[in-house]
């Protein structure tokens, strides 16, 4: 599932770009927080399910956040300051009849070892699903026997710019982010959201609760990492039980995993970062610089 929410620095105060999500997964998926260095890629590189080529591309380093099972990373945040994350969407496109592509959390992955500004992720996310498409299951094997497939949206952003990527299958839709910006499961750019979102799809008691949540929290301005980290750790954002910003539905889903980037031009990121649901433990806050030298079991 997930939420993810980013405020540009006019809404902030003027204390940099503030992005923040929820990773939702099956609750019993472990899910780590990671430091991956810079390394020079060649020939062909191995996502979840495909090879892609590189072509000898040098990565960033950067800190995600991955379910243990998968290459993709649900969310994180590289040394040039460029944060990402995805969420699941439904639209009128059956994900199931896809064949093997790359995860929307590969495609997040791979935005953030490669890209130096928000504009370059989209460019780079929106080429690779031209060129390769989504496909295969976004859930573990051994835990989901049965393949799950999903399309995705996006959020990306960098110290002055952010950006929401809609899709379906191989269709996408762009749009700049003015101000602040809130995504959940459910496509959110109006246009494509009229042509592609699945009629039956209950976003109504599921998604809005949470979306709306979302959207109330970034008009209450400036956006601070307290409000967010507050929103976050929400239970009372639901339409049905358990489907909130913390998320707790017992066996299906749950918030295993959270984060909020700090994204300043003239200084390194800072990031408070947890596994787990942010309920019941703290973030533990620290630079991307310390991030590179810095234990991160048991974040």
């Amino acid at each position: 599932m997930c939420d993810c929410l980013v405020a540009l620095p006019a809404a902030t105060g003027g204390r940099g770009t503030l992005f923040a999500k929820n990773s939702d997964r099956p609750p019993a998926e472990r899910q780590l927080v990671e430091w991956s260095p810079p390394r020079h890629d060649r020939g062909q590189l191995r996502a979840t399910h495909i090879q892609v080529p590189v072509h000898g591309a040098e990565t960033l380093g950067c800190l995600l956040s991955r379910p243990a099972w998968g290459w993709g990373a649900e969310h994180g945040v590289n040394e040039a300051g460029v944060a990402a994350g995805n969420t699941t969407v439904f639209t009128t496109t059956d994900p199931r009849g896809a064949a093997p592509g790359l995860t929307g959390m590969d495609l997040v992955r791979l935005a953030l070892e490669r890209c130096t500004t928000a504009a370059a992720a989209v460019d780079l996310i929106t080429s690779l699903i031209e060129r390769f498409g989504q496909g295969g299951s976004g859930h573990d094997p051994a835990l989901s026997p049965s393949p799950r497939p999903y399309w995705n949206a996006f959020l990306v952003a960098d110290p002055v710019t952010a950006f929401v990527i809609d899709t379906s299958s191989r269709e996408f839709a762009v749009e700049a982010v003015a101000g602040v910006r809130a995504i959940s499961n459910r496509t959110t750019i109006p246009a494509f959201d009229r042509a592609h979102r699945h009629p039956r799809q209950p976003v109504e008691r599921l998604v809005d609760p949470r979306w709306h949540a979302s959207q109330a929290v970034l008009q209450r301005q400036p956006v601070t990492v307290d409000a967010l980290q507050a929103h976050l750790r929400s239970h009372g954002t639901c339409g049905d039980p358990g489907w909130s910003v913390c998320m707790h539905v017992d066996g299906v889903e749950a918030t295993t995993a959270s984060m909020i980037a700090q994204l300043r031009p003239s200084a390194p990121p800072t990031v408070w970062v947890l596994t787990g649901s942010p309920c019941s433990r703290e973030y533990t806050s620290l630079s991307l610089a310390e991030a590179a030298t810095t234990d991160l079991t048991g974040v």
